[in-house]
C-alpha cells in the first residue's frame, strides 16, 4: 500500500469527486454529526474524571433518594 503524497506523474482525475457529490457528502455529514443522537453519544464516550464521579455537583450520589432522606429526617 502506498501512503506517500500524490505525485504528478500519476493520473488525479480518477481520485476527484463530482463537485456536486462532494458538497452533498460535506453536508450530510455535517447534518449527522450536529444531530441529537451523535451530540448524546459524544457525550457517552466521553470518560468522567474520577473525581467528578465521587463529588458530584449537588453533594448527592442520588438526588431521589437524598431528597427522601432529608424529608423523613424533618418528619
Amino acid at each position: 500500500m502506498d501512503l506517500s503524497f500524490a505525485r504528478s506523474d500519476r493520473e488525479l482525475t480518477a481520485l476527484l469527486l463530482p463537485t456536486g457529490l462532494a458538497v452533498l457528502m460535506a453536508r450530510a455529514t455535517s447534518r449527522q454529526a450536529a444531530s441529537a443522537t451523535a451530540r448524546i453519544q459524544t457525550r457517552l464516550s466521553m470518560p468522567l474524571p474520577v473525581a467528578a464521579l465521587l463529588a458530584p455537583v449537588d453533594g448527592a450520589f442520588h438526588r431521589a433518594v437524598a431528597i427522601a432522606l432529608h424529608q423523613w429526617g424533618e418528619a
